[in-house]
């Protein structure tokens, strides 16, 4: 009886492309989505000379001056300041009223709820209306006036939709329990419903302080003396009459996203439950 001998081959294991694409994808996403910022950190990091000479080369000296220079040039205490002011006091008086807002909306509390909530929805894909808003302003008293910025900032129906929809997953059995309780109105949505929306509140947040912080346009048009201005109009100071000193602004452009980075850090747990909470409920 002779010995066989057995050998072993590996399975032929199937090669997963379907992943292999995905993991690709998501690369060449995260190429396009850096590329801009690692090109704008060295940008900051050249001198003037060597970015006239090549400006997409690499930085071949780490010039941190710029961001020296740039914090001088830009009045950066002064204008970091006032978009600080702007953007916390009108992001803190939206989010209170959205939520008072969105609450009856979202119970169905005042008559055709749905029809309102579908005209927050169309206010989102309408454009700005700067006309009419510039001559309200006017008429009101309020140009070149840093009350009238911030109440240009105290409408936005993305959060409202945000709200309504996270609202609806709050059980409505709380209503009752509060009413019979005795509870007012004003008191529970502040003491309960506020808590419990604790996660669409941190993503209407972040977006409504990203836009207020990042806002050009508005700035530009209505506030006029300089002692008013944000960060991002003081960023003006460096286009000259022949040209700019891009690696100076590209140091000023980084130092101006640091805020935000930093509260969107803090708060980004709770942003993906904010905004998939309610997709498929309501």
């Amino acid at each position: 009886m002779s010995a066989t001998s057995t050998s072993y081959t590996p399975m032929n294991r199937q090669v997963p492309w379907s992943k292999i694409a995905s993991y690709a994808f998501l690369l060449l996403l995260a190429v396009v989505y850096l590329g801009p910022i690692l090109m704008l950190v060295n940008t900051s990091l050249k001198t003037t000379p060597s970015f006239m000479r090549d400006a997409t080369s690499v930085a071949s000296e780490l010039n941190f001056e710029n961001f020296a220079e740039a914090w001088e040039k830009a009045n950066f205490p002064r204008y970091l300041l006032n978009s600080a002011i702007y953007t916390v006091s009108a992001t803190a008086i939206y989010v209170v009223t959205a939520v008072f807002v969105a609450f009856p909306i979202s119970r169905g509390y005042v008559k055709y709820s749905g029809l309102v909530l579908t005209l927050y929805v169309i206010a989102l894909f309408l454009p700005p209306a700067l006309i009419p808003q510039f001559q309200l302003i006017l008429r009101l008293g309020l140009y070149n006036n840093p009350i009238g910025y911030i109440l240009l900032f105290i409408v936005n129906p993305i959060g409202i939709v945000i709200l309504v929809n996270y609202i609806k997953t709050v059980p409505k059995e709380l209503d009752e329990a509060a009413a019979l309780d005795g509870c007012g109105y004003f008191r529970f949505v502040w003491s309960v419903v506020l808590p419990l929306v604790r996660p669409a509140l941190a993503t209407v947040v972040v977006l409504h302080a990203i836009g207020i912080w990042n806002e050009i346009i508005l700035p530009t048009i209505y506030l006029t003396n300089k002692d008013y201005y944000p960060i991002t109009r003081g960023l003006i100071v460096f286009q000259g009459v022949y040209g700019s000193d891009w690696p100076v602004l590209a140091a000023a452009v980084l130092m101006l996203t640091f805020p935000m980075v930093i509260l969107f850090l803090f708060l980004q747990r709770y942003i993906v439950s904010g905004l998939t909470a309610g997709s498929v409920k309501g």
